[in-house]
């Protein structure tokens, strides 16, 4: 009698953070991208913003103690392959957040330190970056500031040359204590170069021409989240995951031109390879 093949399973990935309405960027985002990147996706919602293309009006915070109680039902529940964070707001959603992962052993984290938005507006209360650096970057499989929050997270100015990014980098995984991957889409260059740091002092860059594109919205969330769906299938290591997920940033960038959402900076095609 011939052995049956052993059933592939699709793995769950959990998304942590705040609500778009648009549908560009947080959730929504993590949601199309996980479905892309062939995980089920899960989510649980750290905020609520009043949001469009043109920018974010309003933001609600629910209370932290219903944040802890939708961790724990899920986790009781189901073990995530996977679990990617992002707008956490405060230093009492950070705390909570981070005590029950850390209870639950959740594995391959990935924290996007969502601080500005692309606007400007603050998104995370400057009193709570201690609590993030202290209780929630350690259980980080990787972390993923940009420029901007790097300068936060270090009180410095942002990077202006790759050598400025590499020197920041290093600072960051000191500080954080875990891999730490700086997004240099803001740098003034050609290229789009992103600098992978890890605990053993290794270094990577990740570099691919810069695409002009209008519809950017969420570029960030999307590229933390398809890096949580690649370490979940195939137990991907680091490098394997960062690039994986730039290759399908820029692919969602490259499509993104179809989409017709809004008046200010639409979103990423997030299922450009779906719906040729």
């Amino acid at each position: 009698m011939k052995t049956p093949e052993p059933i592939s399973r699709i793995k769950n990935v959990l998304s942590i953070g705040g609500s778009d309405p648009s549908g560009g960027a947080g959730i929504q985002a993590d949601l199309k991208t996980f479905a892309s990147n062939r995980v089920y996706g899960m989510a649980i919602i750290t905020a609520l913003t009043a949001q469009s293309t043109r920018g974010i009006t309003a933001i609600h915070y629910p209370d932290p103690g219903f944040i802890e109680a939708q961790i724990d039902c899920l986790f009781e529940d189901i073990q995530p392959a996977a679990v990617k964070i992002g707008m956490l707001g405060n230093r009492e959603i950070i705390s909570r957040v981070a005590a029950r992962l850390k209870h639950y052993r959740a594995r391959n984290i990935v924290v996007d330190p969502v601080m500005l938005s692309s606007s400007g507006q603050r998104l995370l209360d400057p009193s709570a970056l201690d609590v993030l650096v202290r209780e929630l970057l350690p259980l980080a499989r990787l972390y993923t500031p940009n420029l901007s929050e790097g300068a936060c997270l270090l009180n410095s100015k942002p990077p202006a040359t790759k050598e400025d990014m590499l020197t920041m980098a290093i600072r960051l995984q000191a500080l954080g204590q875990s891999p730490v991957l700086l997004k240099g889409g803001h740098l003034s260059a050609d290229e789009s170069p992103d600098l992978l740091v890890d605990g053993s002092g290794d270094k990577c860059w990740f570099t691919c021409q810069r695409i002009p594109a209008n519809n950017n919205h969420g570029t960030g969330c999307t590229l933390s989240a398809a890096i949580a769906a690649n370490l979940a299938n195939d137990n991907r290591t680091l490098n394997d995951a960062v690039s994986a997920a730039k290759n399908y940033v820029s692919a969602t960038l490259t499509g993104a031109k179809a989409l017709n959402v809004g008046a200010g900076p639409g979103p990423l095609h997030h299922f450009v390879d779906l719906w040729r």
